[in-house]
């Protein structure tokens, strides 16, 4: 009497476990990506502007030396007194508008700092670089 093995080891592989794992993290990955808000600052780049206004006054250079200091028209002064000279342009009622000119190994802080003054008192800023 031959009897036969009724039960085979099957060789064949699930997939549908493994595809629900992916996408979960899809899933996962698509939320959180969409709660990140990048930190950048809004750049103009050089090219056709929209308004055509013209500047009365040249623009105030501000230069900013390797070690941190900050230079306006051959003067050294400080973060809180450029702060005050923003105000004081802005309130003369035509477009304001600054040149930075910061030193290439300058920490990058320095340059935001007056940046963010800049964008908060809405003055026009060109970085130039240093020859």
């Amino acid at each position: 009497m031959g009897f036969k093995k009724k039960s085979k080891v099957s060789a064949e592989f699930n997939m549908s476990s493994l595809t629900d794992i992916i996408f979960l993290l899809l899933i996962f990955f698509m939320l959180t990506s969409s709660m990140i808000v990048p930190n950048a600052l809004n750049l103009k780049l050089p090219g056709k502007s929209k308004n055509n206004t013209e500047l009365k006054a040249p623009p105030t250079n501000i230069q900013i030396k390797r070690n941190g200091t900050y230079w306006i028209r051959g003067q050294k002064v400080s973060l809180t007194k450029i702060r005050k000279a923003v105000i004081n342009l802005g309130r003369k009622g035509r477009p304001v508008s600054m040149t930075l000119s910061p030193d290439p190994k300058v920490p990058n802080e320095y340059v935001v700092a007056i940046m963010d003054i800049a964008w908060k008192y809405k003055v026009e800023t060109i970085i130039a670089d240093i020859k």
